[in-house]
């Protein structure tokens, strides 16, 4: 898959074609030319099943520096202006400044996943700091859905001992469903790689007392650390999902839409 990249060791905006750039982890830097890279990649996949991505492999396309960078908002007209379709997954409401945009991306395909792995805000500001609170979030998926624009939530990761319950998980569904949401994508559990579970064991120590010990006895060493009865609430999350109307995948795009569409400009 090839990266367009408006923010190094930022979440990037993805073209999903072929393979990539390098990332140089530390520091966020903007890429000012990746407008002219995104414009000649969907000119090269006109007729084709290339689609954007605004990805979260490292950051968010709606980081702080967005606000006054605008490189997220210059890439999603470019994608209109292409009539693309697009999938953002973002934890910041910066988003709705983008939203006469995506109501035309609409017209071919637009989503926006919301990363939301706990309801309450203050658990949010200690698990997730400097991101939008999750509140804001929920405001902002219901006034995307208001505008006919496809939103939901990705509630991943669900971090073992901190939000593995069935009233964190049932919150999130019941929160997920007044705001609009018309799908939840959904993993229990989270990994952790050698250099990252030495920060995570610190900020555990830091933040939550006692629960580092926990993570050590019931993972050691490993990469994957699920969540408790990990059945049990993925169980409880589609019994909700069922009641509530709401889908636990992503709604289909098909290219066919795209090729009878209208220009948009």
């Amino acid at each position: 898959m090839p990266a367009v990249i408006m923010f190094r060791n930022g979440m990037h905006a993805l073209l999903l074609r072929r393979c990539c750039a390098t990332i140089t982890l530390g520091r966020t830097q903007a890429k000012p030319s990746a407008q002219d890279e995104m414009q000649s990649e969907l000119m090269r996949g006109q007729g084709s099943e290339l689609y954007a991505n605004c990805d979260y492999g490292m950051n968010d396309p709606y980081m702080p520096l967005e606000a006054t960078r605008n490189l997220t908002g210059q890439a999603l007209r470019i994608i209109a202006e292409n009539r693309f379709p697009v999938h953002i997954i973002t934890k910041s409401d910066l988003v709705l400044r983008d939203l006469d945009t995506l109501k035309q991306i609409s017209q071919t395909y637009a989503a926006v996943s919301f990363t939301i792995t706990t309801a309450d805000d203050a658990l949010g500001k200690k698990v997730e700091p400097g991101a939008t609170l999750v509140s804001k979030r929920l405001a902002a998926m219901k006034t995307l859905a208001e505008n006919d624009v496809l939103t939901g939530v990705t509630m991943m990761p669900i971090l073992p001992f901190i939000e593995d319950s069935e009233e964190n998980i049932r919150a999130i569904v019941e929160q997920a469903h007044a705001n609009g949401a018309r799908y939840i994508l959904a993993a229990f559990g989270m990994t952790m790689r050698d250099r990252q579970r030495e920060y995570y064991y610190t900020q555990l120590d830091r933040l939550f007392p006692g629960v580092r010990e926990r993570y050590e006895r019931a993972f050691g060493e490993r990469y994957s650390a699920p969540a408790n009865h990990p059945r049990q609430l993925e169980k409880l999350f589609h019994e909700l999902c069922a009641r509530y109307g709401i889908a636990t995948h992503m709604p289909l795009y098909t290219l066919q839409k795209r090729m009878t569409q209208p220009s948009l400009f």
